[in-house]
């Protein structure tokens, strides 16, 4: 069972779902688990410093399932481990600007997949030819951001919303931060998270050439699809919207103060890093254990 709570009560812990407590809510939590950041640099861009040598973001969900937390997670052997992992690609190159309220910046679902190693594929360097600029090196992506995030309900009045939400675990208090604070990624935020309806078009998006890119349209089953009635959104309740590569949506920017805004706060392990353990042979860490640009 999943946990409620009241503004300003509780704190959220990692804990199984079964051991917490259950209040009258005005927030109540669909679903929970680890959240990567990356980046990757632009094609043939091996020693970025701004924002604007950043190709694209992405932000990968490792969600957990109803009986499991991070702790059990980990003492389970590698071959026996349930895992879902969403791939998501921000349109923007950025998370929303936290000091700018109410702007939508668009994403999508780019892969959906039970195996890390497919991750790891997406996410990795390639050298290849082309017949106009040679050959061309795009480079490996970067870890950026480690922690942990809620998918939630929010009741205020008579209406709901969905957030998403997430506190970073690294890079860590002390260190520094210089590509996350260009591309957004602050320390902990909180998003209003709609889905698109893939019935009323899709976003598009250029090349340099002005040409459109044909992206995957996601297909929802009729039990998903009906949620949205004629309406082009719909907030991530349930959160399985995403499990489904193509689904588009838009993440606005709430709050970078989690408590505050919803009375919730969230605990961290900042014991070892997941993300390094899992990936470090696929990407450079500096950024995210240094706060540096690699």
């Amino acid at each position: 069972m999943h946990r409620s709570m009241k503004r300003g009560q509780e704190k959220e812990v990692e804990m199984p779902p079964e051991e917490e407590e259950e209040n009258a809510p005005d927030v109540e939590i669909q679903e929970r688990g680890d959240i990567y950041f990356f980046y990757r640099p632009k094609v043939g861009e091996e020693d970025p410093h701004t924002s604007d040598d950043v190709q694209r973001l992405y932000i990968v969900l490792r969600p957990h399932t109803p009986t499991q937390d991070k702790q059990q997670q980990e003492k389970q052997p590698p071959q026996e481990k349930s895992m879902l992992l969403r791939l998501i690609v921000m349109g923007k190159k950025s998370l929303p600007d936290p000091a700018k309220r109410g702007r939508p910046y668009w994403g999508f679902v780019e892969l959906v997949t039970t195996k890390i190693q497919d991750i790891k594929d997406a996410l990795k360097g390639e050298e290849y030819d082309t017949k106009t600029r040679g050959h061309r090196h795009k480079p490996a992506a970067r870890a950026l951001g480690e922690g942990v995030y809620r998918i939630l309900k929010h009741h205020s009045g008579k209406k709901m919303h969905t957030h998403l939400i997430y506190k970073l675990e690294f890079p860590s208090e002390g260190a520094e931060n210089q590509p996350q604070e260009e591309l957004n990624v602050e320390r902990e935020a909180s998003f209003l998270i709609q889905i698109k309806n893939p019935t009323q078009g899709q976003f598009k998006t250029k090349t340099k050439k002005k040409k459109k890119k044909k992206k995957k349209k996601s297909i929802f089953p009729a039990h998903l699809q009906g949620q949205f009635g004629k309406l082009r959104y719909h907030g991530a309740d349930p959160p399985d919207f995403l499990n489904y590569e193509g689904c588009e949506f838009l993440l606005i920017s709430a709050s970078d103060e989690i408590h505050e805004e919803l009375g919730l706060e969230i605990e961290v392990d900042r014991s070892c890093s997941d993300l390094v353990n899992t990936f470090g042979e696929t990407v450079s860490a500096d950024a995210l254990l240094r706060g540096i640009w690699v």
